[in-house]
Parts: C-alpha cells; sequence; structure tokens
C-alpha cells in the first residue's frame, strides 16, 4: 500500500482521511466503492490523491457511509473547486454534451430513497423537473423537424388510457425487432425518434391512478430500445440522455428489472466510448440490490463488469466478473425473465463475455483460446432475429484470429462477417470491421489478408 502524504497537497489529504476511515471500518475499496455507487479503482485513485475531479455528490455519500459529520463536503470546495478537470471529463454521472447543456438532470429516484415528493397524477410538476419532459427536452432526442412532424401528424391525448400504454409498448417490441435485425440507422432511427418523443409526451396528460406506474415502465421500456438504437447509430449524446430518461422513468415506476436493464446498456456504452470505469460505476448502479433482480439480469451486469475491466487491462477483475456472470447464468430460469430479457440466451452471453475475454487476449496476453470458444458459440447460436449480434461477434471472432492466429483463416471468416454487415445500418459493427481491417494490416505477405483489408476499406468508406 502506497504510503501517502498529507501535507503533499489537499487531494492527498482528502485521500488519507479517506483512507483512514475506510480502514478504520474494516471496509475495502471495492466494497465502499458499492456502498457508494463507484468503481473500486475510483475510491484507491482518490485515496493516492491522483483523482482531481471528484465530484461534491460522491463527497457527500462518502459522508453518509463513513459517518464523518460531514468531513469531506466540507473540505470539498478546498480540495475540488477547481471544477475545470470536470468540466473537460464526461463521467458516469454527468453525461456529456454537445453545445447547449441539455436541461436534463440524473435523480435518484424513488427506489433509492429520493425525498423528493412524487406529485399527483395529471400534474404538470413532473413536465418541469424530469428529463425530457417538456418541450426542450424532447427536441434533444428527436430532430427538430421530427418533432414538428410528428406534432402535426398525431396530438397527444388528453387522458392516458390503457389503449396507450399498449401502444407505447408495443412500438418497443417493434423497433427492438428492427434495431437487432437491422441496425440503428436510417429508417430505424427515424422511426424510434417520433416514437420517443410521442410516448415521452403521455407523461404530460392526465394520467389516472392505477396506470400510472404501468405508463412509467412502459415509457422506460421504450426509452431503453430509442437509447440502444441510437448508441448503434453513434448518437451518444442522445443515447446517453435516453438510457437516463429511461432509467428515471424505471425509478418513478418502482421497476428494479427496468433499472437494471437501462444501467446495463450505460455501462456498455461508456466502455464501448472510451470510459471504461463510468461503465464499471454503471454496472455496480445496476447491482444494488441484486437480490430483487433475476439471475439472467445479473449475468448481464457481471457481463457489463467483466467488460469494463477488460478494456482496462485488468485480467484478474475480468475473470473474476466473467465467472461471476457464469454462475449467474447457470442459475438462469427464463421463465422468471420478463419478455424483453428473452434476447440474453446462451448467444447473447457467450458473445457478451467474449468481448472483455478478446480485450485480455488483445491487451494483456491472455490466452485468445476463451474468447474464441464463445465466440464461436454466439455465432452459431444467434438467429436471423439477431444479425447484428451474430455479425458483430463474427467480425471480433475474426480480428481475434487475426491478430493471434492464422490469417488465411481469419480471412475467410472476415468475408462471412463482411457480407453480414454490408446489410445493416450499425455504425458499431462498420468499427468493429474497421478494427478487422487493422489487424490484416499487419499481414502484408499475405494475399488473403491484403484481400479482405482492400475489401474492408471500400466497404465502410462507401
Amino acid at each position: 500500500m502506497k504510503q501517502l502524504d498529507p501535507g503533499a497537497s489537499p487531494q492527498e489529504w482528502f485521500g488519507n482521511e479517506l483512507r483512514r476511515l475506510r480502514l478504520e471500518q474494516g471496509l475495502s475499496a471495492k466494497e465502499l466503492g458499492r456502498l457508494v455507487q463507484v468503481s473500486d479503482d475510483m475510491i484507491l485513485s482518490i485515496e493516492k490523491g491522483k483523482y482531481p475531479s471528484c465530484r461534491r455528490d460522491v463527497a457527500q455519500r462518502l459522508d453518509d457511509i463513513l459517518r464523518t459529520g460531514g468531513l469531506f463536503d466540507r473540505a470539498w470546495p478546498m480540495v475540488f473547486g477547481n471544477r475545470d478537470a470536470e468540466k473537460k471529463r464526461p463521467d458516469a454521472d454527468k453525461p456529456p454534451t454537445r453545445g447547449k447543456a441539455s436541461p436534463a438532470q440524473a435523480s435518484a429516484g424513488r427506489i433509492l430513497g429520493r425525498d423528493e415528493p412524487t406529485p399527483r397524477p395529471g400534474s404538470h410538476e413532473p413536465v418541469i423537473r424530469r428529463s425530457f419532459l417538456h418541450l426542450s427536452g424532447l427536441a434533444a432526442i428527436a430532430p427538430l423537424d421530427l418533432t414538428n412532424l410528428f406534432a402535426s401528424s398525431e396530438s397527444l391525448p388528453a387522458t392516458v388510457k390503457p389503449s396507450h400504454i399498449d401502444q407505447v409498448l408495443a412500438a418497443a417490441t417493434a423497433i427492438s425487432g428492427m434495431d437487432n435485425e437491422l441496425g440503428g440507422g436510417g429508417m430505424v432511427r427515424d422511426v424510434a425518434s417520433r416514437a420517443m418523443q410521442w410516448s415521452a409526451g403521455l407523461l404530460q396528460a392526465q394520467c389516472p391512478e392505477h396506470l400510472r406506474t404501468e405508463l412509467f415502465a412502459a415509457v422506460s421500456r421504450l426509452g431503453i430500445v430509442v437509447g440502444a438504437s441510437a448508441f448503434d447509430a453513434y448518437h451518444h449524446d442522445e443515447a446517453t440522455r435516453t438510457f437516463r430518461f429511461a432509467a428515471d422513468c424505471a425509478e418513478e415506476a418502482g421497476h428494479w428489472h427496468l433499472r437494471a436493464k437501462t444501467y446495463s446498456f450505460l455501462a456498455r456504452q461508456a466502455v464501448w466510448i472510451g470510459a471504461p470505469d463510468d461503465g464499471l460505476t454503471y454496472a455496480e448502479k445496476g447491482l444494488v440490490r441484486s437480490d430483487r433482480l433475476t439471475a439472467t439480469e445479473q449475468a448481464m451486469l457481471h457481463t457489463a463488469r467483466a467488460r469494463a475491466f477488460g478494456k482496462m487491462g485488468n485480467v484478474r477483475d475480468t475473470m473474476a466478473a466473467v465467472g461471476a456472470a457464469d454462475e449467474a447464468f447457470a442459475r438462469a430460469c427464463p421463465a422468471e425473465d420478463a419478455p424483453w430479457m428473452a434476447y440474453y440466451d446462451e448467444a447473447q452471453h457467450n458473445g457478451d463475455t467474449a468481448h472483455a475475454l478478446f480485450d485480455l487476449a488483445v491487451l494483456a496476453g491472455q490466452d485468445p483460446g476463451r474468447a474464441a470458444r464463445r465466440f464461436d458459440t454466439a455465432v452459431k447460436g444467434h438467429a436471423d432475429a439477431y444479425k447484428r449480434s451474430r455479425a458483430i461477434s463474427r467480425t471480433k471472432l475474426a480480428s481475434l484470429i487475426m491478430a493471434k492466429g492464422d490469417p488465411r483463416q481469419a480471412a475467410a471468416l472476415g468475408h462471412h462477417a463482411l457480407d453480414e454487415v454490408c446489410r445493416l445500418t450499425s455504425r458499431r459493427a462498420a468499427d468493429d470491421l474497421r478494427q478487422l481491417g487493422n489487424f490484416a494490416s499487419k499481414h502484408r505477405r499475405v494475399p488473403e489478408a491484403t484481400g479482405l483489408r482492400e475489401r474492408i476499406a471500400a466497404t465502410v468508406s462507401a
């Protein structure tokens, strides 16, 4: 354990106090991180004085957990008062914005015991205080021309009826199917944006008390689907805002399963855009009160943890998280899961865990066979309804073999993957092809690898 010098800087004093209090209470960094809802890496970085932008709400949660009487909150202005670093670095509780700041705000929600009162149905107060429930919020997730077009083509009802909730759920199912089969761009993005605006607008209407929970849950479900579509199309700011809106609605509905699904997506997106520490924080948040989640949902979130650790090149914790995911999935009972969790089958589990093991093979020199076997199971198990997942797993398998095995075998797999990706509107799938092309470029003397690289270059630039 590194010896700290509390006199070296305000950050090291803060870190020394944190470590002292943590050890006095017999907590590991991982245990404290879970209680505070941040990663253990963040806790350790703060203790070492190497985390210059600790948020004030984290300091306040540390006070609550360690029962300091407000020590860290009082010290925060002197230690972390300069917010320049935080403004430059998006983190798990502050999604990046482009241009004008979004009015969307994070919310702890009723599930985590927020003290904020819940307005009566029909009140316009939630429209003011919640993400995306007013016009500027709606415009943030749908282009302005679509916002106006949808408003003119179909008006919102004055009172919510069960049929409106059924429409929201039907839209979620349809868009999810199109997204998995075609990718999140093009027509899918158009339809998703319109459906999201109309459905979020229902929260402004009068709603009978007995339908309120169902309405928030339905809108949360659609928000997850629309966020996933935006993520796949690389509209990352939009995806993050929509996921957070979905989480807000899930918590308003008291729906732990939708909340877990939302944080799983937030974690996956954060890892994808190069913020694995934020991804780990999101996954840990999703696992809060894991006893209320199904085994399948636990496996899904442990897989997200594994992918975050894998991207960090952390071998020990990646393997532990993969093990936890495997253990949870072995207990899975599909009859306990919601219909929208049916996608997380053996193929999906193997593909997701393989991504984490892929990063260990490439970044940390670990055995590539573990990831290859799982990718192969995913490719063989994904049906046509999940063409994008199958194409991505096939591409990653080709990349792994291209980097660590026989480039000729990899080229043959790569051509199959390319055939499938060409029919998708998925930016993620296209980026994976670019990675495969980069690996192929290292085998310039192998004609098969060169031919694949040239075909990839022509395809993704078209």
